[in-house]
């Protein structure tokens, strides 16, 4: 006797000839109804395959599937399963990116946006529109990441955590879908346009009834699939959006394929006057073509960023006593020491114990040259060992390496909306409620005028006005443009950089680590004593390797050692070398015990400009160092470009007036205010914009931090600190100034290419409603020309993407 099965899922017995099964962890497993399988499914396909290694007891029957889904969900709540996509901060707050199916257009990012930011505890929820993925923020103590997912099921889309596998099975399972709707809809186009033509051709000539009602039976039969299954997103999005009681583009759409099907199928059946399937199955064939290009569109927008998940490997070569080991990079953890070979990508952010070579950081920050690292260097994980062979010892790993930070931060930019996308949004959803209005007023209309042209007529309103290409015209072109940045290591980090760059006035550096390096150069030696200069240099370097201060970086190793070192605070460093006692800092700390004036000991020239320590014994001054801060490479040529562009350049620097105003010298900055304290600077940039300014503020220190926070648009350097490139909106990744160039002109053509977006759309509208209200436009045309103007838009904002470096060169040189 055979044994009877049970069901995977729920545990409960499978009627003998059921045959339901769900591939989990590479095996068929049986399912008793269809329920259960698609139960199974959801699991599987949301990357929850764990919860049946987990779990204790069978689900519950698939009768009450929400219960069951939202137990499994709660398996998201797990820490060790959070690891990889959950980043804490000490605030209790946790921050996620997961990604959205079933978002169709910019109304399906309102509606989630909507709902989910009205759970308690929740900080924020933003949507981008271009890749999918929402970033959400909420509080540990009132809220879990399994809520937030049920919350999105219950609206109708699926809601997964990201990851980059995740995310292309998706984009490919997306594509596969566009493609056989498009196709179904095609071939149904097609086919019943051949029977409209006989019917149209039989309404002139005379047709026998027998023959026209069986062509009217088969273009139902073929419309019908179209309808069901092609249509299907535009019938569920506007379900959605009713619920929410928001009104988007594809209620009219929706409201136009159901009313035109439906009275078709009852002309058909009563054998009335007229059908409409050739106008149904081409309206769903031209919008779902509209949508398919504008899917292909955003992914490709999406491209940068996705390239950036996809740089860290898979497994790393662990480092153990007895030689090294293959593991998971899941598996890694702080202390570990990691080979990583020539050619192999670093795994996770580290320093550098054994072996020198050069990293290739061209994705993460825009800059092409390899880096020269030796031992004691930092690496950042996702760049490139491209010379020798290294180990490196492990201090950052997942979601705390400056990769999982840089692409938080975009998700952030991205998912944002600045106040004119805001705006767009709003006029397109009252746009809709008067579409609506104005087609019942032109249905009534007609019907006094010619009953036969007013469903036609009514229909080609509905169709011909639905404002995507509105919708479309923002967040495409801020898509683009800060994929393009993003390639040019300029990174975005809040939404509303672009347009706060293209209206800025005024442009503020900061001196040091902005338009210097931040790094000292030992420019010249000048002993003021028997000793030789070449033995000063020794004495001085041995006393500054025991610093970590900016200015011992400038004095090479030195063979002699020193001992008893004691570091004081903004004075300089007394230690031992050689039994006697050394001095090397500010000339007021090394000779305050000499009993002589500072003023007897001053170098031969000014003390004016760049940065001077002395080093002296117990007995005597010794030597004068000079040391100055380079200039950034092409610093100069982009100050010029900036004056181009009309901005009204200031240096703004705590540094001391002598180096600050030759520094402005050289590089032709006019308005120059040195020896300013934080507070002095965040009082100037409020003058600048009580006057009406708006003020770009660049910098990198921690005392940069209020003045950043002050400035319409900041921007950080690279070497800046984790906090600052937080509160700044963009992050200058690759470290040339030139990309600030390249920035102000790209978000310049975006604004530019916004309103002509914005332009085109109300024009379009404005021209197609009184020609469609007329009779002037049949259905079929409506479609094609609102299809044709959201394609133009999207279109337009992807120059922003591909735009040469013809004009943005020069900036480099």
């Amino acid at each position: 006797m055979q044994q009877s099965r049970a069901c995977y899922h729920c545990g409960l017995p499978i009627a003998k000839g059921v045959n339901y099964e769900v591939l989990i962890e590479g095996s068929a497993q049986p399912m008793c109804c269809p329920g259960c399988q698609f139960v199974a499914k959801t699991i599987i396909e949301t990357g929850l395959a764990d919860y049946y290694r987990y779990r204790t007891t069978p689900a519950m029957p698939a009768t009450v599937m929400k219960e069951a889904l939202a137990a499994e969900l709660r398996l998201y709540d797990r820490k060790d399963i959070q690891t990889d996509f959950v980043a804490y901060s000490e605030q209790d707050k946790a921050e996620a990116i997961l990604i959205i199916e079933g978002i169709t257009c910019a109304a399906c990012t309102w509606l989630i946006e909507h709902q989910v930011n009205k759970l308690n505890g929740l900080h924020s929820c933003s949507v981008n529109l271009s890749n999918g993925r929402a970033r959400v923020v909420w509080n540990t103590d009132n809220l879990k990441l399994s809520d937030i997912l049920q919350t999105i099921y219950q609206i109708g889309y699926q809601a997964h955590p990201y990851q980059p596998a995740k995310q292309d099975a998706i984009i490919q399972s997306e594509n596969r879908h566009f493609i056989r709707r498009l196709g179904v809809a095609g071939i149904g186009m097609m086919q019943v346009m051949m029977y409209a033509i006989a019917l149209y051709a039989g309404a002139f000539d005379g047709i026998e009834v027998e023959h026209r009602n069986f062509l009217r039976w088969v273009s139902l039969l073929i419309t019908t699939p179209v309808v069901l299954y092609s249509a299907q997103p535009f019938f569920s999005s506007a379900l959605r959006n009713l619920k929410a009681r928001h009104l988007t583009m594809d209620v009219p759409i929706s409201l136009a394929i159901a009313t035109a099907y439906s009275a078709s199928i009852w002309s058909t059946i009563t054998a009335g006057q007229d059908v409409y399937f050739d106008s149904v199955c081409m309206f769903t064939f031209f919008l779902l073509l509209g949508r398919f290009l504008e899917f292909r569109a955003r992914r490709k927008m999406d491209q940068v960023s996705h390239a950036l998940n996809q740089l860290l490997p898979t497994s790393v070569l662990l480092v153990k006593a007895s030689g090294y080991e293959v593991v998971s990079l899941r598996d890694i953890k702080p202390k570990d020491h990691l080979l990583v070979k020539v050619g192999q990508t670093i795994a996770a952010d580290g320093m550098i114990v054994t072996g020198q070579t050069s990293i290739n950081e061209a994705q993460i920050t825009g800059e092409f040259m390899p880096i020269q690292k030796q031992p004691g260097d930092q690496v950042i994980a996702g760049s490139i060992n491209i010379e020798n062979p290294i180990t490196i010892e492990v201090t950052e790993t997942g979601q705390q390496t400056q990769l999982s930070a840089i692409l938080r931060m975009l998700d952030q930019a991205r998912a944002g909306k600045p106040p004119i996308t805001l705006l767009v949004d709003k006029v397109a959803q009252y746009f809709v409620g008067l579409v609506l209005l104005l087609s019942v007023i032109v249905a009534v209309s007609w019907y006094f005028v010619d009953p036969r042209q007013a469903f036609w007529i009514t229909l080609s309103v509905l169709v011909i006005t639905c404002p995507c290409a509105l919708s479309l015209a923002t967040p495409t072109a801020l898509t683009a443009a800060t994929s393009f940045l993003l390639k040019r290591g300029f990174m975005i980090t809040h939404s509303h950089t672009l347009e706060g760059l293209a209206q800025a006035s005024h442009i503020v550096f900061d001196k040091t680590g902005t338009l210097t390096q931040g790094r000292f150069v030992l420019q010249q030696v000048i002993p003021i004593s028997a000793m030789s200069k070449h033995q000063c240099h020794r004495i001085a370097a041995a006393l500054e390797t025991h610093s970590e201060h900016p200015i011992a970086q400038a004095f090479e190793t030195s063979s002699l050692s020193a001992t008893a070192v004691q570091c004081t605070t903004g004075a300089g460093i007394e230690g031992m070398v050689e039994d006697e006692v050394y001095r090397i800092g500010n000339p007021t700390y090394v000779v305050e015990h000499l009993g002589q004036q500072l003023k007897a000991v001053l170098p031969p020239e000014s003390l004016s400009i760049g940065q001077w320590v002395l080093l002296g014994n117990s007995r005597e001054p010794l030597a004068w160092f000079q040391l100055s801060d380079q200039l950034r490479p092409g610093v100069i040529s982009v100050i010029k470009a900036l004056n181009h562009l009309d901005l009204n350049i200031e240096l703004l620097s705590g540094d001391y007036a002598p180096n600050v105003h030759h520094l402005a010298q050289q590089l032709a900055i006019n308005k120059v205010i040195a020896g300013a304290s934080p507070a002095d600077k965040l009082e100037h940039i409020k003058q600048l914009q009580a006057a009406g300014a708006k003020v770009i503020m660049v910098g990198d220190g921690i005392n940069d931090i209020p003045v950043l926070a002050s400035a319409d648009v900041s921007i950080a350097m690279t070497n800046a600190s984790d906090l600052t490139k937080t509160t700044a909106d963009a992050v200058l990744m690759s470290g040339h100034l030139g990309h600030l160039v390249d920035a102000i002109q790209c978000a310049r053509k975006c604004r530019l290419v916004i309103k002509q977006n914005i332009s085109w759309a109300l024009f379009y509208n404005l021209m197609a409603l009184p020609l469609a209200a007329f009779g002037f436009v049949p259905p079929y045309l409506a479609a094609i020309g609102m299809s044709a103007s959201s394609l133009l838009v999207v279109l337009n904002a992807l120059r922003l993407n591909t735009a040469t470096d013809t004009n943005l060169e020069t900036s480099h040189n």
